[in-house]
């Protein structure tokens, strides 16, 4: 699988946005509010990295807690995957669990994005290509 990019949680995006340019991350688009995950995402590009900001809009939001615990932090890897019910299916038998089904995410133009997590690994997210 390919890395499609690396996501930061951070409080506040436009708070964090001016420490990442300064580190040479250039924005590759504007802040998109995803609804489903209550949270707002701003992608950035350096050279051949992609970070995406994330950043909670409420304590509704599936990042909140994680936020409150880890802080600013990056928190998981996101792959493409050309067939997403085959990568899960995969990547269960090497001991990820889902954490929740396939849904749309504003971000990838409604493509289905999956998040999965191993005790040993972490978290990584699926985005279908």
């Amino acid at each position: 699988m390919r890395v499609h990019h690396i996501g930061y949680l951070v409080k506040k995006i436009d708070k964090a946005l001016p420490q990442f340019e300064g580190l040479g991350f250039v924005s590759e688009g504007e802040i998109v509010y995803d609804e489903i995950r209550d949270i707002d995402i701003l992608f950035m590009i350096n050279g051949d990295y992609r970070i995406e900001l994330v950043s909670p809009k409420s304590e509704k939001s599936v990042t909140w807690d994680l936020l409150k615990k880890m802080g600013a932090s990056p928190y998981h890897l996101c792959y493409y995957s050309s067939n997403i019910e085959a990568d899960i299916s995969k990547l269960r038998e090497s001991g990820y669990i889902p954490a929740g089904e396939p849904l749309p995410a504003p971000a990838f133009n409604n493509r289905r994005v999956v998040f999965l997590y191993s005790r040993h690994a972490g978290m990584i997210e699926l985005v279908e290509e």
